[in-house]
């Protein structure tokens, strides 16, 4: 057998016993196998003269693909596409291309798996809470993965990046106020997740405290202008006293459709009701008038949280702990009125 001959994958697999597949994630140091195995496969390479990952043979090798997985369970959404510009910003200039990557109804095709076969440096999740099963298959392979606004708390500690939630519906209730608001409907999300609880909460602190006796409905919609449309109308309906409106939706597309309600009540944005969102996508200054919202610095998130991979990529020890970033009230013509 000559060098030429030799110094081949299947050679190798032949040498230790295994398939080509399994030669192939011990060398690159992926996949689940026994420690003997692996050492095996190694030792085969080494007696043959198979070149040592990342050496010049053909296409390029690398124990690690320069990419990062941005995981979505859905896209071409305006807070998805923030997500997304600001992710693929940053990993470009990191020096890695961002590889979009849907979460899948479909039970057999689970998004770890693909992840793993190509040999990602690391995933970023956008609203998602990866399962516990997921998560033991990143930490298995060695692949970093922090968490975007995740809905809920994950089963293991994991680094995440988060905004001030809590005090954006603190602050979209002291706006209302200082507005002349006098009485409130507040849309929250359903399902409920962790950062609609929160501004839910935030809001409704600041009534109790501030004017107590102020008339209040609560109503929640399915994250979309059109149930947002429906919980709304049926809220201003039920809604008692007098005075202007403060409506408050958690979402910057529900407070969209809150916009449709008032105007099918013969109501008018702000003359009678004043509305604050929560977010501030690119159609939140579309809206006529436009939208005061609570604006959370989406891009900048989904760049600190590639940042924060692009160093666990380098071996540098990333905290499980959550980066929180201000929210900031932005105010436009859905609350600028003259009383």
């Amino acid at each position: 057998m000559t060098d030429a001959t030799r110094a081949t994958l299947t050679a190798v697999a032949a040498r230790a016993g295994v398939s080509v597949a399994t030669a192939s994630r011990a060398l690159r140091g992926r996949g689940e196998m026994a420690a003997e195995t692996r050492a095996r496969v190694l030792r085969a390479a080494t007696e043959l003269g198979y070149p040592p990952i990342g050496s010049s043979r053909g296409r390029p090798r690398r124990g690690t693909a320069l990419m990062f997985d941005l995981v979505l369970g859905h896209f071409h959404d305006p807070y998805t596409e923030e997500i997304t510009a600001g992710a693929r910003t940053t990993a470009s200039a990191l020096g890695y291309d961002l590889v979009l990557t849907a979460e899948r109804d479909d039970p057999d095709d689970d998004w770890p798996e693909r992840i793993r076969s190509r040999g990602s440096a690391g995933v970023l999740t956008g609203l998602i809470t990866p399962t516990s099963t997921q998560i033991a298959a990143m930490q298995r392979a060695g692949i970093p993965l922090v968490l975007m606004e995740p809905p809920s708390e994950a089963s293991r500690p994991l680094p995440s990046i988060r905004t001030t939630d809590r005090d954006g519906g603190t602050a979209a209730a002291e706006h209302l106020i200082a507005r002349g608001a006098r009485r409130f409907v507040v849309i929250g999300g359903a399902p409920s997740y962790r950062y609609g609880r929160a501004r839910v909460e935030g809001f409704a602190s600041v009534l109790a405290t501030a004017v107590p006796d102020a008339p209040l409905v609560r109503t929640s919609a399915d994250w979309s202008a059109w149930d947002a449309r429906r919980a709304c109308t049926r809220a201003l309906s039920e809604l008692g006293g007098d005075g202007p409106v403060g409506v408050f939706a958690c979402s910057d597309e529900m407070a969209a459709g809150a916009y449709r309600a008032v105007a099918d009540a013969g109501l008018s944005i702000p003359r009678d009701v004043l509305v604050v969102g929560f977010d501030d996508v690119r159609g939140a200054r579309w809206l006529h008038p436009s939208l005061t919202t609570i604006r959370q610095p989406i891009r900048e998130m989904a760049a600190t949280a590639v940042s924060l991979l692009a160093r666990a990529a380098a071996g540098e020890d990333v905290a499980p702990t959550a980066i929180v970033m201000p929210t900031e009230l932005v105010e436009r013509g859905s609350t600028r009125t003259a009383r």
